[in-house]
C-alpha cells in the first residue's frame, strides 16, 4: 500500500466533504444573488463533468479495458444513478424555492450513496495519477457546489434548522471518505480500480444530462440563456485544455 496515495485521496475526500458547508454561503446573500452564482455555477459544472466523463474517465478507461467493457459499465454508472435518484427520491433543486419537497433523511440517504460513489471515483483516479486525481477531485467539486447548495435549501425548505440542515449535510457527505478509503484497500486488486473509472463516467454523464441541463432550459430569459451556454462552453473547454495540459506537460 503507498502511503502517499492514501494521503492524497484522504485530503481530496475530506475537501469533497466539507464543500457540504458552503450552505452557509447562502445565508449573506440576497435572494436574487444567491440564485445568479448558482445558475452560473450549474452552466459550468453541467459543461465541466460532461467534458470530464468522455475526455478524463472514458478516455483512460480504454487504455486499460476493452471498448465493449467500458460502455457495458458505463450504462451501468449511468443507470445506478437513475435508480438512486428514482428509489430515493433524490432530487437536486437548485432555488431558492423548490416546488417539489422530498422528506429530508431520503434525500441524505441517496446523497449520502452518491457521496460514497464519488469518493471510490476519487481513490480510483489516484492510483492512475497524482494529477488524474486532481482533475477527477475538481470535477467533483465542480457539481458538488451546486448540488450542495441545493440541498441546503431542501433541508431547510422541509423543516430543519438552518443549522441542522448544514450539520446533517456535512454528515451526508462524509461518506465519500469512507467511499475513499474503501477504494484504496481495495486497490491492490488493480481491476477493482478500472472498472470503477467508467462506472463514474456513466455517473458524470447522467447527472450533467438529467440533472444539470435541465436546469439551464427552465431560463425563459434569451439573454441569460445564451450566457449560459456559454458558460456550458466554458466548463467544455477549461476541462479539455486542462487534460491536454496534464498529459502534455
Amino acid at each position: 500500500m503507498d502511503v502517499t496515495i492514501f494521503l492524497w485521496i484522504l485530503v481530496a475526500t475530506l475537501v469533497d466533504s466539507f464543500i457540504a458547508l458552503i450552505g452557509a454561503f447562502t445565508l449573506f446573500l440576497n435572494e436574487n444573488l444567491g440564485k445568479k452564482i448558482i445558475d452560473a455555477l450549474i452552466a459550468f459544472s453541467a459543461g465541466s463533468i460532461l467534458a470530464g466523463a468522455f475526455f478524463h474517465l472514458v478516455a483512460e478507461s480504454l487504455e486499460k479495458l476493452t471498448s465493449q467493457v467500458v460502455f457495458l459499465l458505463l450504462i451501468s454508472g449511468f443507470s445506478l444513478f437513475f435508480i438512486i435518484e428514482r428509489y430515493f427520491w433524490w432530487h437536486h433543486c437548485h432555488k431558492s424555492k423548490c416546488e417539489v419537497h422530498p422528506v429530508g433523511y431520503l434525500v441524505l440517504l441517496g446523497d449520502g450513496l452518491h457521496n460514497f460513489i464519488d469518493g471510490g471515483a476519487i481513490a480510483a483516479s489516484f492510483f492512475v495519477s497524482v494529477p488524474f486525481g486532481l482533475l477527477t477531485t475538481l470535477l467533483i467539486l465542480s457539481h458538488e457546489v451546486p448540488q450542495e447548495l441545493g440541498d441546503f435549501a431542501i433541508l431547510v425548505g422541509s423543516g430543519y434548522s438552518k443549522v441542522k440542515a448544514l450539520l446533517f449535510n456535512l454528515i451526508s457527505q462524509l461518506t465519500s471518505v469512507i467511499g475513499g478509503i474503501l477504494v484504496y484497500f481495495l486497490g491492490s486488486f488493480p481491476k477493482v480500480v478500472d472498472f470503477l473509472l467508467p462506472l463514474a463516467a456513466g455517473g458524470f454523464i447522467y447527472i450533467s444530462a438529467s440533472d444539470l441541463i435541465p436546469e439551464l432550459h427552465r431560463e425563459p430569459n434569451r439573454w441569460r440563456s445564451f450566457v449560459s451556454f456559454l458558460l456550458f462552453l466554458a466548463g467544455l473547454i477549461f476541462v479539455i485544455v486542462l487534460k491536454f495540459l496534464i498529459e502534455y506537460h
